[in-house]
């Protein structure tokens, strides 16, 4: 059994951003109507860009299924971690409701990248000093 928690962690994180990804891309999810006023305004200075949701969401679609089906995925996770460290942030200064799913999803990422040995060898070289 602990062989597949790493299976198991990887294909959920999978899931979840490739489900958030299609609901935002093809507005499956409305946007509730009780969010703090400042994260309305926020959101709505991200889609008024036109064109950051939809860049965000199909990386999260793509990233998403790169981690279900298992292929480049210390690519996914090192494209996925700004984008959570962002849903953090949201989270820890404009919706605090929304943080303990934002840290769930930060320990995810945190232990594929550096608990992981078929992920953790790669991300582990990024820090190196010499790295080539």
């Amino acid at each position: 059994m602990k062989a597949k928690i790493p299976m198991i962690v990887r294909v959920l994180l999978g899931l979840l951003f490739f489900a958030s990804g299609v609901a935002g891309l093809f507005n499956l999810a409305p946007m509730p109507p009780d969010l703090p006023e400042k994260l309305v305004a926020f959101t709505s200075g991200l889609m008024a860009s036109t064109y950051f949701m939809p860049f965000l969401k199909l990386t999260e679609i793509v990233c998403g299924l790169l981690l279900i089906t298992g292929w480049f995925v210390p690519l996914a996770l090192v494209i996925l971690a700004p984008i959570v460290i962002h849903i953090f942030m949201v989270h820890a200064f404009l919706q605090p409701s929304g943080l303990p799913i934002a840290i769930v999803i930060g320990v995810m990422v945190a232990y594929l990248s550096f608990f992981v040995p078929p992920y953790s060898n790669v991300i582990k070289k990024l820090f190196e000093k010499n790295a080539r």
